[in-house]
């Protein structure tokens, strides 16, 4: 069973129709939107700011996802994906994104629809990723305009993820 807690006066609002893996920890102020997944050993600790999951978005195994006490919050749009060991810490990702494995994205950057940061990319605090586009580095720079093809792969990537949770509730 997940590790659900209240912290202070929030409790976690979690639609039914969501995954959360067993081992996942969500505490505190956060919502978690329909058909959204949380993976095995990921936390989403909401004590200090509001974290939100868009609709069918993912966040993959062994994510963190954190805010900064009265400075920032983690919004994360519909039909994202977030890889495997990335760290979200109050930042802004809209619908269609996806963040690669071990990225992480820092307090009050935004990255834009449809964007993709590169595997181990760092986004710095503030900073605005253009949508549909690819960053990659340590800071995360523009690399190019991603294809109407990649995009479209991108968003098949969330669809996927909500076929297999389905999967793995199946197996429980």
């Amino acid at each position: 069973m997940a590790c659900i807690r209240a912290f202070g006066p929030f409790v976690p609002d979690i639609d039914p129709s969501a995954f959360v893996a067993e081992n996942a920890t969500v505490v505190g102020e956060v919502r978690i939107a329909a058909g959204a997944s949380i993976w095995y050993g990921t936390v989403l600790r909401g004590d200090v700011g509001a974290i939100e999951i868009g609709e069918r978005s993912n966040i993959q195994d062994l994510c963190m996802v954190h805010c900064t006490t009265d400075r920032s919050r983690t919004l994360v749009g519909r039909e994202v994906s977030v890889g495997h060991g990335a760290v979200l810490h109050g930042c802004i990702l809209r619908d269609g994104c996806l963040v690669g494995m071990g990225a992480i994205v820092m307090d009050n950057a935004e990255v834009g629809r449809d964007a993709v940061v590169a595997a181990g990319a760092v986004v710095l605090e503030g900073q605005v990723l253009e949508s549909g586009c690819l960053y990659a580095g340590m800071p995360a720079k523009r690399i190019k305009a991603l294809s109407a093809e990649q995009v479209a792969a991108n968003r098949r990537n969330a669809a996927h993820y909500i076929e297999l949770f389905r999967a793995h509730r199946q197996a429980d």
